[in-house]
């Protein structure tokens, strides 16, 4: 089974640095792009992309944290972690791992973590 495994996350302080961590695991075939989506505190607002690393390596990072965040991957391409500096409250929210993913007798997929809740708050 498909597994995409958080780490990271909690309680941070207004302008302080959060890392999230991010490994997929199971009998997988090949791993496309991977990143990370958030939904925000606020209900209205829909889920939002904060960053990805693309299948050839290109980064697809969200207006409203370009230049606060940094995500690298493994060379196995199969981790992804994520930094983040100058955090603000409205960085609150739950961070969701997301990446496609081809497994063995499946057919390609969008495959999601559990989600880890990020609190900024003084």
């Amino acid at each position: 089974q498909v597994q995409l495994v958080e780490s990271g996350g909690g309680l941070v302080q207004p302008g302080g640095r959060l890392t999230l961590s991010c490994a997929a695991s199971g009998p997988i075939l090949a791993i496309g792009a991977m990143g990370w989506v958030r939904q925000p505190q606020i209900p209205q607002k829909k889920r939002e992309m904060v960053a990805m690393v693309l299948e050839h390596g290109d980064l697809e990072i969200g207006d409203f944290v370009k230049g606060r965040v940094n995500i690298t991957r493994n060379d196995a391409r199969d981790k992804v972690t994520l930094e983040m500096a100058g955090l603000k409250e409205s960085d609150t929210g739950v961070y969701y791992c997301n990446a496609g993913i081809r497994a063995r007798d499946m057919p390609y997929g969008v495959y999601w973590g559990q989600g880890t809740p990020v609190n900024v708050s003084s």
